[in-house]
């Protein structure tokens, strides 16, 4: 029997819930998926920061997704106007069939929007694109089955690091509601700032944590938030996402603590991976993930 050609490429309407419903359908049911190729996570980014969403679809003839690439219109006074996938996230690109037309269909786009470049943060490069395969590492590990055998799948420096903070005067709260939220982006803005990097808008982080699947675990010392991140659940797989820590986190051992509890909590919740994300080479950040146990 012939398979259906496919019949172009369109860009899918994110205001039709059935469409969204469709395509994440579609998403989930595909090897090598994240969360950052749902529809929801294009249209957060959209209403939370005002950055255009374009997410392109191949379907063949009988109207089978075929494959996606969502895009997102970044446009900055310091670094202009770029075409990328995804935007505010660390994954992206073709995912699916359909290689070379989604990536044709980005680059017709871009020269409509008067963008000089397209940027693919995953997924298989298209012929003829430029690749860079060495300047960021990706740390993704599978979760143990239980605590006991998490602490032993750590490396004994930072098991050890880890063991210290389980006897600390630490309390762990999960949820994703409003005030839980603002005391996560309070703390996420202030390690951030101390980093001499720009904060990203609060508005972003509501919005991703009301489209998706998605949890604040923060922990405080008597009573005060020290540190507390936010992840992304898709696929059995947690994403711990935008993290940080205040000053006293360090003395308190607060972020070995969240670590540990964010991977009991994935347990909990039917989580069998736990996904560190990507960090650039030769930086504290991948050094930090190694000693957790995760090989690049």
């Amino acid at each position: 029997m012939t398979a259906p050609m496919p019949v172009g490429v369109r860009e899918a309407d994110l205001r039709d819930p059935a469409e969204c419903a469709r395509i994440a359908a579609f998403v989930a049911a595909t090897e090598d998926a994240t969360p950052f190729h749902l529809p929801q996570w294009s249209r957060a980014v959209q209403e939370g920061c005002g950055q255009r969403a374009h997410y392109l679809l191949s379907e063949d003839t009988g109207g089978a997704i075929l494959g996606v690439l969502p895009l997102t219109e970044m446009r900055s006074l310091l670094f202009g106007r770029a075409l990328v996938s995804t935007g505010f996230g660390v994954d992206g690109g073709v995912l699916g069939a359909s290689i070379e037309p989604l990536a044709a269909g980005a680059w017709n786009l871009a020269l409509r929007l008067g963008c000089p470049s397209v940027e693919l943060r995953g997924g298989a490069a298209p012929d003829g694109w430029t690749s860079d395969d060495t300047s960021y590492l990706g740390f993704a590990r599978d979760l143990a089955v239980d605590e006991a055998a998490e602490l032993l799948a750590i490396p004994r420096k930072q098991r050890a690091e880890v063991r210290r903070s389980l006897g600390l005067d630490l309390e762990i709260v999960t949820g994703n509601d409003r005030m839980l939220l603002d005391e996560h982006y309070r703390i996420y803005a202030e390690s951030v700032r101390n980093l001499g990097t720009p904060v990203f808008p609060a508005k972003l982080f509501r919005c991703v944590a009301s489209m998706m699947d998605a949890n604040v675990l923060t922990v405080r010392h008597q009573g005060v938030a020290v540190a507390s991140v936010l992840s992304l659940y898709f696929n059995g797989t947690v994403y711990p996402y935008w993290g940080g820590g205040t000053d006293a986190a360090r003395a308190l051992r607060a972020n070995d603590r969240m670590y540990f509890a964010l991977m009991a909590h994935a347990r909990a919740k039917g989580c069998t991976r736990f996904d560190f994300g990507r960090s650039k080479t030769d930086t504290g950040a991948a050094a930090f993930k190694k000693n957790w146990g995760f090989t690049p």
